[in-house]
């Protein structure tokens, strides 16, 4: 039976008060953790520091990004997972966009 995998996107939004050098780790970690979980075609496109829509957490800034990357539906799962412990991470938004 061949392995089934869905084509995914990430939005994720960083504090910007961790400075440039912990942002780019970030970026950095969950782009060899997709890669190291086997993922295709990962992609990742830096929107930079933007202003929330709504304060989270008394901030009203944001470094944003967007992973796009083909995987199995486990592997979202465990991303959430990491994204929702990992320090810094304001929000994070993951959606299956199929075939």
């Amino acid at each position: 039976m061949a392995k089934i995998s869905d084509n995914y996107e990430v939005v994720y939004i960083i504090d910007p008060a961790q400075g440039d050098e912990a942002i780019a780790a970030a970026v950095e970690k969950f782009k060899t953790l997709a890669e190291q979980h086997g993922c295709a075609n990962v992609e990742v496109e830096e929107w930079g520091k933007r202003r929330l829509a709504y304060a989270i957490d008394y901030k009203t800034e944001g470094y944003y990004v967007l992973m796009s990357f083909t995987s199995d539906p486990a592997f979202p799962k465990e991303l959430d997972r990491v994204l929702g412990i990992t320090d810094g991470i304001l929000r994070s938004m993951i959606v299956c966009k199929g075939e």
